[in-house]
Formats: C-alpha cells, sequence, structure tokens
C-alpha cells in the first residue's frame, strides 16, 4: 500500500528547522516527528535549509476582526462613512475594501481577509534575479570554484563606482541553496568548497565520525584574550592537518588577522612529527609574530606543552566537536581541497 504524502504543519516545520539548526540529522528530525527522512529532507530542500522568515502583517492594514465589523455594519445598512468614522479608519479604506471584495451585498470578511494574504505575497526580487549580466559573471566564477566570498570581493574591486555590480555573498549562498527561486541552478552547489546541497547548521555531525580525545593540560579556547578575539594583532595563529592518499599529511598554519597561510609537509602525522615541523617553522618567525596557536583537538599535537616550553607559545584548543570556533583555517583547508582533493599524494 502507498504511504500517505505527509505535510507538516507550520509548527512541525518551525521545529524542523529549529531542530537542524541545532545540528539534529534527518533521521532523528524524523523520529521525533514519526516522519520518514525523506520526507523532512524535501521540507528543508526547497528553502535550502535556511528558516524563511515568518510573514508579519503590517500594523496599518485591516485585521479578520476590522473585516468582521464590515461585514455586520453593511448588513444593518450602515454607510460607508459611518463604518470608517465606527472603526477609526478612512472613508477611503473601506470604500476600497468593499469595492474590491465583490461590493456591499456579497462581501463577506474571511473572503476579504485571506485575498489579502494572497495579494501580500509580493516578495522583493533579488539583485541576481534583477541584473542578468551580474547573474552570469557570478555563475561563471562559481564554475571556476571561487567562492561566494571571492567573488562578492572581486566584484567591489573589479566595479568599484557601479553599485547594481555588487552583491553579497550571502545572497549568492541563498541564490543557490533556495530551490523554490530558482535564481542559479541548485547543481552549482557542487562548485562550492563543501559541495553541500543546503546549508548546514556549524553543529552538524554525521553519525560515525570519531569522537574526540583528550589533550592533557590543553588551555581551552575560551581562556584566550581578546585581543585574539578580535583579530586586533598580527602573530595569532590557527592550524590543523591535511591528509592525503598513502598516508601523506601537511600542516596549515592561518594568521587569525592576515589571512597569510603557510603549508607545512609532514614526515608523518604523529605528535613528534607534527611538533618538529611546527617547532622548526615558528623559531623562523620573529617572536612578535608568533604569539599564540589554536588548534583542534587532535592527538597530534600532543606534544604542544613542549611547544610551549622551548619558544614561549601558549597553545589553545577548541571546544570538542567545535571545529567552527577556528573557522579561519576551516576555511582555508577548504581552499587547499581545492587544488589538493581528496586522495592526493601529498609527499
Amino acid at each position: 500500500m502507498k504511504r500517505a504524502k505527509r505535510i507538516f504543519t507550520q509548527d512541525e516545520r518551525d521545529l524542523v528547522f529549529t531542530l537542524w539548526k541545532q545540528g539534529t540529522g534527518f533521521s532523528d528530525i524524523g523520529r521525533v516527528l514519526d516522519a520518514a527522512p525523506g520526507t523532512v529532507f524535501t521540507a528543508l530542500r526547497e528553502s535550502g535549509g535556511i528558516k524563511p522568515k515568518p510573514r508579519i502583517r503590517n500594523k496599518q492594514h485591516l485585521t479578520l476582526a476590522e473585516r468582521e465589523e464590515i461585514r455586520v455594519a453593511l448588513s444593518a445598512k450602515m454607510s460607508l462613512r459611518e463604518i470608517a468614522v465606527m472603526l477609526k479608519r478612512s472613508p477611503s479604506t473601506i470604500s476600497r475594501e468593499v469595492s474590491r471584495n465583490r461590493g456591499r451585498r456579497y462581501y463577506k470578511a474571511v473572503d476579504a481577509d485571506n485575498r489579502a494574504k494572497r495579494m501580500a505575497k509580493r516578495p522583493k526580487l533579488g539583485q541576481l534575479e534583477i541584473n542578468k549580466v551580474l547573474r552570469k559573471l557570478v555563475m561563471s566564477k562559481l564554475e571556476l570554484k571561487w567562492s561566494p566570498e571571492q567573488i562578492a570581493g572581486w566584484l567591489r574591486v573589479e566595479y568599484p563606482c557601479t553599485p547594481f555590480m555588487h552583491v553579497s555573498y550571502e545572497t549568492i549562498y541563498k541564490s543557490i541553496y533556495v530551490r523554490s527561486k530558482a535564481v542559479i541552478h541548485f547543481s552549482f552547489a557542487q562548485h562550492l568548497r563543501r559541495s553541500h546541497p543546503m546549508r548546514h547548521s556549524r553543529y552538524h555531525r554525521r553519525s560515525g565520525d570519531r569522537t574526540f580525545t583528550t589533550i592533557v593540560n590543553g588551555l581551552s579556547i575560551r581562556e584566550r584574550d581578546e585581543d585574539i578575539e578580535n583579530r586586533a594583532s598580527l602573530g595569532h595563529w590557527e592550524g590543523d592537518l591535511v591528509s592525503g592518499s598513502k598516508n601523506t599529511h601537511i600542516a596549515t598554519l592561518v594568521d587569525r588577522k592576515a589571512r597569510f597561510t603557510i603549508l607545512l609537509k609532514l614526515a608523518g602525522k604523529d605528535a613528534e612529527s607534527v611538533y618538529r615541523a611546527l617547532l622548526k617553522i615558528f623559531k623562523q618567525m620573529p617572536a612578535e609574530y608568533r604569539k599564540s596557536l589554536t588548534w583542534d583537538r587532535g592527538m597530534e599535537l600532543a606534544k604542544h606543552a613542549d611547544l610551549t616550553k622551548e619558544i614561549g607559545i601558549p597553545v589553545y584548543f577548541c571546544d570538542p566537536q567545535s571545529p567552527w570556533q577556528r573557522g579561519t583555517n576551516e576555511n582555508t583547508n577548504s581552499l587547499v581541497r581545492q587544488y589538493f582533493p581528496r586522495k592526493t599524494d601529498l609527499s
């Protein structure tokens, strides 16, 4: 027997997006709502995993209660001016309301209110919908594997005095992810760094991912100075490993302020190899350019205390399962992956 299509209520849809934003997967959301994972995926897909903004009626518009008052007053043979005085509205407002909803004789409050809701659906067209030249230019850059951030920045440099050729990177992301608008075909998501078919929460975690390991005597990222958090000065680095085929690895270091990036070839991903590579590169830097290092909780940096003792650089570690806390390095690694895809021999 064919299973009936599940249609979510507005409250259920709100719950779907809330759970998705918290990092809950399709299957877990489906268990909460007693729905198939595919149904949850479909509900999220149309808006690209981005929760639509709730519609809010303008306070100046007639309410359903006022329309009921109009209906009752019309039945009582009251004039339009008398109705306007009673509701403290302009006579022209009442006149237009009655005339556009089948006149005095056939006016119905519920039908008039539903019609007003339908007519209010006039979404403002986005920059990429209006400007075809800009849309084609953005699409061509996406095909070249440019990120939306790179495209938005390049447009402002290339067309400094032409505002209609500017677009924010968030608009580009939404144009790809939100399928219902069909501004840029969703297949262009494959050109993005992470190739996600929809927007994922920063807390999103696939089942089967490895659990975190314990770093002994590590400084928490929450102990970082405000100067580091605000990117006020140079010398604060974020780092991670990028792995390739045949057990080959490189380490990436990114300065939080300048975004200057260093790639280090590693003999292996063991703690000793990573320690020696980091020690060598940091010793080549002036002391003012090696103020701190932030890493994930990988055991490759188990010798962080030795690094601190040798050159005096404090090493901070992210919270478990929180790679977004090193967002600069994560984005850089995605860029590195563009040139060194998975299964590339990094030797």
